[in-house]
């Protein structure tokens, strides 16, 4: 008898009087000590199939089939069962952590709240107990950090705090739904390999959700690829990547930024350079704040980048990347020469910087936090235009229908608003909103991170042809290097503010010169 066994689960939302189907006749089996991943887009019901196991999909859910964890019936189960097992036999982790910890309570209060409900562990004993998950899960000096709060931890290890919290009452299975998704590479690796360390110590059996086939090739023994609330293929990982059958795992499959950017046109202008660039964050103490020292978020860092041209700008959290870019724009202070279309713009006051606002311009990661909900998206394309006077002879909606047009979205959309949008349609907007004043500089500051596989190797692909056609310039700020290979010419690798190799692309990612980068590579896989 399997650990967990699904079958035949329908799962159906009921809002505003309409029906959706989400999940459409799921089947499948985890054992003890197996990895099974489920696999697919934005959409596909991974998910909520996952969170169907515990009955955790609120009132507007109508589930049916079955789902019998250690024989016993989850689907209209008491109260008092689904209370034993959720947390206690069957344990989460999510993609983000910050949503999920709470920033009021430190991370001891949050860990023993976990042992009081379910083991009734209390102080000395708790306290124990939580210092030996946190160093289970890697975090140093764990004692140390009880008193801790969320935003004090790097990503990486509020990460790893919730991986503590799941397996703090010993869960037989622990579902992990994107727990990767938000991490650089050499993070995402050490999570990936330490839940395949716990699984095998702990003989647990892990369901994956993800859509990143490159991680289900490292961790899973077996795959359910889903599309559209179904799963449309599923077998041992190594038979699925050798010889996928249905069209859509061979796309997922096929979905991977490939080739190079157009070579930059010998003789291409300059369009921004910056020398010795260095923004240092004062660290000030005591009653009169004074300084005592200084956090050097970039530290001496010298660019070139002409028209048509790339530069990729790689390295951890925390390393320095948004930064020198925001410092490039203008947007935060920062010492050193930056010079923008010949003109050194370092010390220009904020009124001559408005006249070179629409030539830089800056596109975010998170496509759903940087467009406004209230706007729709003939607003939110058309916001710039007006400010900065751009061609006030011509009909604005001819001007977004254009950039929409340009950008892969079809202009009979512009009034909707954005939660009516996909995540990649949404992207797509970010970059017509920037493409709309023909800037000269456009920064990218992980614009795929948030996507799916197959719609960042559209995005990749449309930035590539804007690219050139308008001649372009790129800062591409990512911790995904497959994608910044496909996207750039030049590659700057940075490390906590220090520049510590930069090159061509070819060079940087065949050649490494820095051991660091090395270690970025081979994390990347």
């Amino acid at each position: 008898m399997s650990l967990l066994d699904v079958r035949d689960l329908t799962v159906s939302f009921r809002q505003d009087g309409k029906t959706t189907r989400a999940v459409k006749g799921v089947s499948f089996t985890l054992d003890r000590g197996e990895t099974v991943a489920l696999v697919g887009e934005s959409g596909s019901g991974k998910s909520v199939t996952a969170l169907s196991t515990v009955s955790l999909l609120g009132d507007s859910a109508t589930v049916g089939g079955s789902v019998t964890y250690d024989g016993q019936q989850m689907i209209g189960a008491s109260r008092a069962l689904l209370h034993k097992v959720r947390g206690n036999d069957i344990s989460f982790i999510f993609q983000e952590p910050m949503t999920s910890l709470n920033p009021l309570h430190t991370i001891e209060k949050q860990l023993v709240e976990s042992l009081e409900l379910h083991q009734g562990l209390r102080g000395a004993e708790a306290r124990a107990r939580v210092v030996e998950l946190l160093e289970k899960v890697g975090i140093r000096d764990a004692a140390s950090r009880l008193g801790a709060y969320p935003h004090q931890l790097s990503g990486g290890q509020r990460q790893r705090v919730m991986i503590a919290m799941a397996l703090a009452n010993k869960p037989d299975i622990l579902i992990a739904d994107e727990p990767t998704t938000a991490l650089d590479v050499t993070i995402q690796a050490q999570i990936l390999d330490l839940l395949a360390e716990l699984k095998r110590t702990e003989n647990m059996g892990l369901l994956f959700i993800t859509h990143d086939l490159g991680i289900v090739r490292r961790i899973a023994d077996r795959v359910c690829v889903m599309q559209g609330g179904e799963i449309v293929e599923s077998g041992p990982t190594a038979e699925i990547f050798a010889n996928p059958q249905h069209p859509y795992t061979q796309k997922l499959l096929a979905a991977e930024p490939k080739g190079q950017p157009e070579p930059v046109e010998l003789g291409a202008r300059v369009v921004a350079t910056t020398e010795h660039l260095k923004v240092w964050f004062p660290i000030q103490r005591g009653l009169l704040k004074r300084t005592v020292g200084h956090v050097k978020a970039v530290n001496d860092a010298t660019i070139q980048v002409r028209e048509g041209e790339t530069l990729g700008i790689v390295g951890e959290s925390g390393s320095g990347k948004t930064t020198l870019a925001l410092a490039i724009m203008r947007l935060i202070p920062s010492e050193g020469s930056i010079t923008f279309a010949g003109q050194d713009i370092r010390k220009w006051s904020t009124g001559e910087l408005r006249r070179l606002r629409k030539d830089m311009q800056i596109v975010f990661q998170d496509p759903y936090g940087s467009l406004s909900p209230r706007m729709t998206a003939f607003e939110i394309i058309a916001e710039g235009l007006a400010i900065h006077r751009v061609d006030p002879s011509r009909n604005p909606r001819e001007l977004v229908a254009e950039a929409m047009t340009e950008t892969g979205l079809d202009p009979a959309a512009m009034d909707r608003y954005p939660h009516e949008f996909s995540g990649g349609q949404r992207q797509r907007i970010a970059i017509a909103r920037a493409m709309v004043l023909r800037p000269r500089l456009l920064v990218l500051d992980e614009p795929t991170s948030a996507l799916d596989m197959t719609v960042q190797v559209q995005i990749v692909e449309l930035l590539r042809n804007l690219q050139q056609k308008y001649g372009l310039a790129y800062l591409f700020i990512s911790h995904d290097l497959k994608v910044v290979r496909a996207m750039s010419h030049k590659v700057m690798v940075m490390k906590a503010g220090e520049v510590v190799e930069q090159g061509t692309a070819e060079q940087v990612f065949d050649s490494p010169r820095s051991d660091y980068t090395r270690a970025l590579i081979a994390a990347a896989g």
